[in-house]
C-alpha cells in the first residue's frame, strides 16, 4: 500500500508543480489584460447634467450676457431711426391764415381796421361804383379820403397833403396841391372833377355811421367853387 502511495505521489507532483506554474503565469499576466480591457471599454455617458447643460468653456460669461442685453435694449445711434422735425422748429411751414368772412370791426396787424363803403367813378365818368374797403378804425373818415385821392394822383396832378373836418354835420375837405404838380384843381377836366369830388362827397354822406349831410371843399382853406 505505501508503495503504491509512493508511486501515486511520484507520478502526481510533476502534474501538480506544472498546475502551480501555471497557475501563477497567468495570474502575473492577468492585470495587463484586464487594464486592456477596461481601458478599450468606452466610457459610460451620464444623461443628467453634462447632456442638458453647455460645458463651462462654451457658456457665455456675465459680461458678454450683459453686453448683449445692452445692444438688443438700446439701440445705437445709427441705428436708431433720425425723427423729422417739422417744423419747426426751425424749418416748420408757417400755416397761411384762413380767410374770415368780412365783419364790421377786424383786427389787422397791430391796429384795429373797419369796413367802409368806398364810391369811385367809372371809367366813362357817368356813374359811382360802391366796394367795401378796409380803413382804419380809429379815423375811418380821413382813412376813407385817402384811398379816394390814392386813386386820383397821377403823373402830372400831385396833392401833397388834405385835411377833413367834420363839424355840425359838414365835413370840411382842404386840398393842397403838391409845388411840383404840373396841373391844378381848377384845370381838372369835368370827367376828373365827378371823379375825385363826386367819390368824396359820395362816400361821405352815405356812410350813416358818420352823420356827415353836406360836404365842403377847399384849398388851402380857401373854397373852391366847382
Amino acid at each position: 500500500m505505501s508503495n503504491m502511495m509512493n508511486i501515486t505521489r511520484r507520478y502526481l507532483l510533476p502534474f501538480i508543480v506544472v498546475a502551480i506554474a501555471t497557475t501563477i503565469s497567468s495570474c502575473s499576466s492577468n492585470p495587463t489584460s484586464r487594464q486592456d480591457t477596461i481601458s478599450d471599454a468606452p466610457a459610460p455617458t451620464t444623461t443628467s447634467n453634462s447632456a442638458s447643460s453647455p460645458s463651462p468653456s462654451q457658456s457665455p460669461s456675465m459680461a458678454q450676457l450683459r453686453a448683449k442685453s445692452d445692444a438688443i435694449e438700446t439701440p445705437s445711434p445709427q441705428a436708431s431711426p433720425r425723427e423729422t422735425t417739422p417744423a419747426t422748429k426751425s424749418s416748420s411751414p408757417k400755416k397761411s391764415p384762413t380767410a374770415s368772412a368780412p365783419a364790421t370791426t377786424s383786427q389787422v396787424g397791430a391796429g384795429k381796421t373797419t369796413n367802409v363803403t368806398l364810391y369811385t367813378s367809372d371809367a366813362q365818368c357817368q356813374q359811382l361804383i360802391a366796394q367795401k374797403v378796409p380803413v382804419s378804425a380809429d379815423e375811418p373818415v380821413n382813412g376813407a379820403v385817402s384811398k379816394i385821392l390814392e386813386q386820383r394822383d397821377s403823373g402830372d396832378f400831385n396833392l401833397s397833403s388834405y385835411r377833413v373836418n367834420v363839424k355840425n354835420g359838414v365835413a370840411t375837405v382842404d386840398l393842397r396841391v403838391a409845388p411840383n404838380s404840373k396841373r391844378q384843381l381848377a384845370s381838372l377836366s369835368s370827367c376828373e372833377q365827378f371823379a375825385l369830388f363826386g367819390s368824396l362827397r359820395k362816400t361821405l354822406t352815405s356812410n350813416s355811421q358818420w352823420k356827415i349831410k353836406d360836404v365842403r371843399f377847399t384849398e388851402r382853406g380857401q373854397e373852391i367853387v366847382l
